[in-house]
């Protein structure tokens, strides 16, 4: 059975629910068919027990690769498999108004560029939306950055989509300022605790910095991929360190987990968030405003001058 783990904070009925699921990539199925029905079930079993918004990880379906047949398949494959070939089926099971989910993330060929892109898939009130992964690391070679970042409404919260790496970079932090952003959600896939760990330390830092919500949720298990065979990682909820939030646990997190199935359920909560946007008379680093160029970033001169290198002295 699935380890399912309910959030400690006060439950209420004006808080937005959301649950994220790990995606054991090494138990997920043994065809493409029934990856994608395990996909879709855990999707409308949160959906049927009240969650607003579902959050699955980064690359879960790059976990496709072994699944494909032939033994040269690719990223392309991938892509094709899961834009052209389950789409349909996708579409006709979670376009429903009211509800939410982000399918972690996909190989996305770009039909007029051929450029593949990591992609996050967006189930949004009946809408298929995207989010494409910004910054990517030295292995995504074969991934083109995107471009955009997307900020969207669900269930009365202005949400954005910021994938793995994306979180640890806080120059998208500071273009996110002054928008009221309520709440971050973030799939990822790590494979080492250090990368674990710089995604929730910073997960934490964003949701200090934009006075929201941030929930992550990591990919986990074995596979034979060329892009995820070892994954690992925590799920989290961080909330703002604000007077607003004295009532809620501003930190959750499970156990780091490295494969199975497991969730954490979480109350955003949305009048609580839009009531912190608004007050004036609290230390709040969302509200500051900072616009320093690069040349107004004042360098000390001792700290142009390289060190001198230390001469190592032998023991006589």
């Amino acid at each position: 059975m699935p380890d399912s783990a309910p959030s400690k904070n006060v439950a209420s009925h004006a808080n937005v629910r959301v649950e994220a699921w790990t995606f054991d990539v090494g138990d997920a199925g043994k065809t493409i068919d029934s990856f994608a029905e395990h996909v879709i079930h855990q999707v409308e079993t949160s959906w049927a027990s009240g969650v607003d918004i579902v959050l699955l990880p980064e690359y879960l379906w790059a976990a496709l690769e072994p699944l494909l047949p032939g033994k040269d398949a690719d990223m392309d494959d991938i892509a094709k498999v899961v834009w052209v070939d389950l789409m349909p089926r996708l579409k006709q099971h979670l376009s429903r108004k009211g509800k939410h989910a982000v399918l972690g993330t996909a190989p996305y060929l770009d039909p007029s560029t051929r450029h593949l892109y990591n992609r996050a898939i967006i189930f949004s009130d009946g809408r298929l939306l995207h989010q494409d992964k910004l910054f990517l690391t030295p292995w995504e070679h074969e991934f083109h950055a995107g471009k955009e970042l997307y900020v969207f409404e669900m269930s009365g919260l202005r949400v954005a989509i910021i994938i793995c790496l994306d979180i640890e970079v806080p120059e998208l932090s500071a273009r996110l300022r002054g928008l009221n952003i309520d709440l971050l959600l973030v799939p990822s896939a790590t494979e080492t605790l250090y990368g674990s760990e710089r995604v929730t330390r910073c997960a934490s830092a964003r949701a200090i910095e934009l006075g929201c919500a941030v929930v992550v949720c990591p990919l986990v298990g074995k596979c034979d991929s060329s892009m995820v065979n070892v994954n690992l990682g925590k799920i989290g909820l961080y909330l703002p360190a604000l007077k607003a939030f004295e009532a809620y646990d501003r930190t959750e997190d499970t156990r780091l987990v490295h494969q199975g199935w497991h969730s954490l359920r979480v109350e955003v909560p949305e009048a609580v968030i839009h009531e912190a946007h608004l007050r004036r008379k609290e230390t709040n680093p969302s509200q500051l405003s900072v616009s320093l160029t690069p040349d107004e970033v004042q360098i000390d001169e001792s700290a142009r001058t390289p060190p001198k290198k230390a001469v190592r002295k032998e023991r006589m």
